[in-house]
């Protein structure tokens, strides 16, 4: 399964001077949720069906954090594509993490099941999942909230229009999962212990081009609400009645 580094949400977003990246150097980082989500759903199979779980990550030297996040809780194996720290486009991003699988696919054998968050918190694509599968020639289902896995075979279950669709999906496939799937598990100190001495696979991988270009950002405006004082005192209570019953509260 493939996690993303992005920063944490839940601050006030700051853009950079160029206005084409967010301003984190005063924001921690994460796992995106849809894909916390995702590893503690890898986790929860293999300790169902036995298996080895293996996480991918894309991203700058500082997201071997996030690979060990994932590990403190159950992942097995760990790779990391090094990059320079540059945004790569979904294009690209999904490039990289084929080339990577088939790599491991051609000396361990194919991976029966690849799984992903629903779409990254910072960049929102909803594209790698897919883009991801189709190189591969697998079935794909997106947005997940349950998933069962049999002999041979996954059931998916994805919300639609107020009720459910069901896919039946043959092994190996790609599925990409939402935040509330599950409820991701809280490390365990013997787990980051683990995760510290855990080894990482890492390589590094040259900076991509894709077709998409990023012309700038926009935080979008903060609306603003307005107060009125009707008075102080004793002065503002017809004011007060009057505001009574324009609301009906009074007659």
């Amino acid at each position: 399964m493939s996690v993303k580094r992005v920063a944490m949400v839940g601050a006030r977003i700051v853009l950079t001077v160029d206005e084409k990246d967010v301003d984190v150097r005063q924001l921690g980082f994460t796992i995106s949720p849809h894909e916390e989500c995702a590893v503690e759903e890898a986790v929860r199979i293999v300790e169902e069906h036995g298996g080895v779980v293996t996480v991918l990550t894309l991203g700058p030297p500082e997201a071997a954090d996030q690979l060990r996040d994932a590990a403190s809780i159950g992942a097995n194996q760990l790779v990391h594509l090094v990059t320079d720290g540059r945004e790569w486009d979904p294009i690209a991003t999904a490039g990289a993490i084929v080339d990577s699988i088939r790599l491991h696919e051609t000396e361990d054998g194919p991976y029966d099941l690849i799984l992903f968050g629903n779409d990254a918190a910072d960049t929102g694509d909803y594209q790698v999942s897919v883009r991801v599968a189709h190189a591969l020639g697998r079935s794909c289902v997106n947005g997940v909230k349950n998933l069962v896995v049999g002999d041979g075979a996954v059931e998916a279950k994805r919300e639609f229009r107020g009720g459910d669709e069901l896919y039946e999906l043959g092994l190996p496939c790609v599925i990409s999962v939402k935040e509330g799937i599950n409820l991701p598990r809280y490390p365990s100190l013997p787990g980051r212990v683990r995760a510290k001495k855990m080894a990482i696979e890492a390589s590094e991988v040259a900076w991509q081009q894709g077709p998409v270009t990023l012309e700038r950002l926009r935080v979008p405006s903060e609306p603003r609400e307005r107060a009125e004082i009707l008075g102080t005192g004793v002065d503002a209570v017809a004011a007060l009645v009057d505001l009574f019953e324009q609301w009906g509260v009074v007659a």
